[in-house]
């Protein structure tokens, strides 16, 4: 695996160490997590993938202009790369697409199929950690802007302090270019419980197999049989909670040390929080990024915005206190 099996192990040591256990979501997409998640996108309960769909489709040229010609484009979280094709077909003489995901086979693979339908510019996936690693090559001579695609509801996995640190990311590594920011919006606590929910159980299987990775990877004992998919919308955070419970008490093995899960007891493996448009846009504001446009469906359920990001000059003699060193 391209993400180091040694940052798993640690921290799933420190998850069941905790008396509350829990685990970023990012180790949800190992090949098999990627794969899983794709077919969550398609399912019918599952809104998110298919009203961004319709919005980047019925905006990509609106969105493109804004974006300008000659620009790079990074789309964090790629993933299997389908929605930035909408984008891509519009764009005048782009000069790099970087795609950035942390489960290397499934984006090089992507990235392989991508650069055969659109011969005329680099594909370059870039194998990181965009929670903790930003290194990007440097721009081609010719480009003129880099802007950064963000699709999907992935800033709902975030804490609060991991937001602020995103936006404050942006604005020091993409001096004078931009972010197109996907977010899962404020709705039906109902419509929200289902899209975690789905009748096929694929969800279900997409939670237990971050379980199935750590038998693959780190020689643990987990016996998915006596683990559950317990996914529901708390409402006072405005956020989707996801865990894995025990169904019995057990003892899990791992770096030589036993963990117990008593019955009931949870690991909790992603949080999904859901905003405004108001609340996103003053959390980027505070880090320096400067609100744009604004694209959404009919129903208000999802939206695509638009924030420039100042370029070193325009803050020059300031105090960077929201760069994070």
């Amino acid at each position: 695996m391209d993400h180091p099996v040694n940052h798993f192990e640690n921290d799933l040591v420190a998850a069941l160490s905790s008396n509350v256990k829990h685990i970023s979501p990012k180790y949800f997409y190992d090949v098999q997590g990627s794969v899983l998640f794709d077919q969550i996108c398609d399912l019918p309960e599952y809104y998110p993938t298919r009203t961004e769909m319709s919005i980047l489709s019925e905006n990509s040229k609106a969105i493109a202009q804004h974006i300008g010609p000659q620009a790079e484009l990074i789309e964090l979280g790629a993933g299997s790369l389908t929605k930035v094709r909408v984008l891509l077909r519009q764009l005048e003489l782009p000069t790099a697409f970087l795609p950035m995901d942390i489960s290397g086979d499934y984006l090089r693979a992507a990235a392989r199929d991508l650069q055969k339908e659109f011969p005329k510019f680099a594909v370059s996936p870039i194998v990181a950690d965009y929670t903790h690693d930003w290194t990007l090559p440097d721009p081609l001579p010719e480009t003129r802007r880099r802007i950064a695609f963000f699709p999907g509801s992935t800033i709902g996995n975030f804490l609060p302090a991991e937001v602020d640190t995103f936006f404050a990311n942006c604005r020091k590594y993409l001096p004078g270019g931009a972010l197109l920011l996907g977010v899962d919006l404020l709705k039906s606590p109902q419509i929200i419980h289902q899209a975690y929910n789905d009748a096929q159980g694929v969800t279900a299987a997409f939670n237990l197999n971050l379980l199935n990775r750590a038998n693959q990877e780190l020689n643990t004992n987990f016996d998915f049989s006596q683990y559950a998919h317990w996914a529901f919308y708390n409402a006072p955070q405005q956020r989707i909670e996801m865990h894995l419970v025990s169904l019995k008490r057990q003892e899990i093995e791992l770096n030589n040390q036993l963990f117990v899960f008593e019955e009931g007891e949870t690991l909790h493996t992603e949080n999904s929080y859901k905003y405004s448009v108001d609340k996103v846009q003053k959390i980027a504001a505070k880090q320096g990024l400067k609100a744009g446009p604004v694209w959404t469906d009919p129903n208000h359920w999802f939206g695509l915005l638009w924030f420039d990001i100042p370029d070193f000059e325009t803050t020059k003699g300031e105090k960077n206190e929201s760069y994070l060193e």
